[in-house]
């Protein structure tokens, strides 16, 4: 996160100046957008210039630009990208964060910043205490998340789960941000929601020009959605721990997925691919019933951007021996530079019981992504004993790290 004055220094000239012009902040030909190499000197003038405006309009400026120099940020960018390829909007050409950003804040109306603040908020808040993903089931059954009487009825359930007065201000802002698929590089297009909520006013005296006046400050509560319709799955971000969330999966379920089974929550638990480097012995015991476990599948990626998925065909030798074969040293499991970001398990049940042997395919994407949710209560349960058991899994979290804070 930059600083105001990092901000500022680091801003094109010719957007910057767009940017003060269209608050009303003028300068004449004789203004040194160069000023010694832009240090402190340069953050001066201009804060000169924002003084040149009325108090309140000063306020609103100055707040605006400490926004933005607040998500001048690798998170901050990201949320750029992704809600600028849900808008359509090309971010070729432009000098850097600093640039784009003030492009949005000029040429844009502000509920593109609020998108890009909520987006860089949720990136960092990832698989934090505020969040939760659920699973639902594959089954097919439309959702209706772009229809206008689920989402007004969606946003007056939220506004009851938040036990807030019918009078207060509440709004939802609907919008389709695009994420980069972190294993093979395509885009996945979001539906996404931000709801507002005005909560109390707080009172407060500021001073006037000749005496105390009292003002009024409005808080705003937001809770945040997001859906990968494709995938089935959903993100909740909100306050009040994970019985509160669950009140809004509940609605979100009875609004936009009204004949879809509930979903499981997903476990944030990060994957440890690596671990399959070495061609690891994926232990069983008999009580297992296990016949035998195969890696089918692994997805690569090298620092320079470059993709490689390579599968098991032939029941002749394993996806090791076919690498070593294929590609000997420069093998992406030996060869420097290469992630492993991806791997399908296949897990061969022995017949029990009169029953068939069943096969459990299994896929693992980094940072946390299994397909083990889609599976039946006890399925899920008995993959994770075994991913656990072969420490393809991060150690579940402490009961210190497990403790929530209800705010």
């Amino acid at each position: 996160m930059a600083s105001f004055s990092a901000f500022i220094r680091k801003s094109p000239s010719e957007r910057l100046r767009a940017f003060l012009a269209a608050r009303g902040v003028q300068t004449d030909g004789d203004f040194d957008w160069v000023s010694e190499g832009r240090g402190g000197a340069f953050v001066k003038s201009i804060e000169a210039l924002i003084a040149g405006l009325p108090d309140a309009r000063q306020d609103a400026v100055k707040a605006e630009l400490e926004l933005l120099a607040e998500l001048a940020s690798d998170d901050g960018m990201s949320g750029v990208a992704h809600v600028c390829a849900g808008e359509g909007v090309d971010l070729e050409g432009y000098e850097g964060v600093e640039d784009v950003l003030l492009m949005l804040a000029t040429e844009h109306d502000r509920v593109m910043i609020d998108r890009v603040q909520v987006q860089a908020s949720y990136l960092r808040r990832s698989a934090g205490k505020q969040w939760a993903r659920f699973q639902f089931l594959d089954d097919g059954k439309p959702w209706v998340l772009d229809q206008p009487s689920a989402q007004n009825a969606f946003l007056e359930e939220t506004v009851g789960i938040l036990k807030l007065p019918a009078h207060r201000k509440r709004e939802a802002d609907w919008f389709h941000p695009v994420r980069i698929d972190p294993v093979t590089g395509t885009e996945i297009q979001l539906t996404q929601a931000t709801i507002y909520v005005e909560d109390h006013a707080e009172s407060e005296l500021a001073f006037g020009e000749t005496s105390l006046e009292r003002h009024t400050r409005q808080k705003v509560l937001e809770v945040g959605v997001v859906c990968d319709p494709k995938e089935r799955i959903v993100e909740i971000c909100a306050k009040g721990g994970h019985k509160i969330r669950d009140k809004y999966l509940q609605a979100f379920s009875k609004h936009f997925a009204p004949r879809s089974k509930p979903p499981v929550q997903i476990p944030r638990r990060n994957v440890r691919l690596e671990v399959l480097r070495g061609a690891p012995e994926l232990t069983t015991v008999p009580a297992d019933g296990i016949e035998r476990v195969e890696v089918s599948s692994l997805s690569f990626r090298s620092m320079d951007g470059a993709f490689l998925m390579a599968e098991k065909r032939g029941e002749d030798e394993s996806l090791y021996q076919f690498l070593k074969r294929r590609f000997g040293v420069a093998s992406p499991l030996q060869a420097a530079g290469w992630q492993i970001v991806a791997a399908t398990l296949r897990i061969f049940k022995a017949p029990r019981d009169g029953k068939k042997g069943q096969i459990l395919t299994v896929t693992l994407r980094t940072p946390n992504t299994t397909s083990v949710p889609n599976k039946t209560e006890a399925e899920r349960a008995f993959v994770f004993g075994l991913l656990e058991r072969w420490e393809l899994l991060d150690p579940p979290p402490t009961k210190a790290e497990l403790f929530e804070v209800i705010e």
